[in-house]
């Protein structure tokens, strides 16, 4: 099994986690909260870099 494949699994693992403890507030929070500072954490060029990379891929 990948490694990405293993995130994935244990990313539905938590946010099934969370569904059940949590308010539906809290979990859209941190289902949108966390990859949003994740991105505002990195510099310029790698936001750049991240943007072209999306765009390849999306012209495959």
């Amino acid at each position: 099994m990948s490694n990405n494949a293993k995130i994935a699994i244990g990313g539905v693992a938590l946010g099934l986690f969370l569904w059940i403890w949590l308010p539906l507030w809290a979990v859209v929070l941190i289902v949108v909260g966390v990859p949003a500072a994740a991105y505002l954490t990195l510099d310029p060029s790698q936001r750049r870099r991240l943007r072209r990379a999306r765009r390849r891929e999306i012209g495959r």
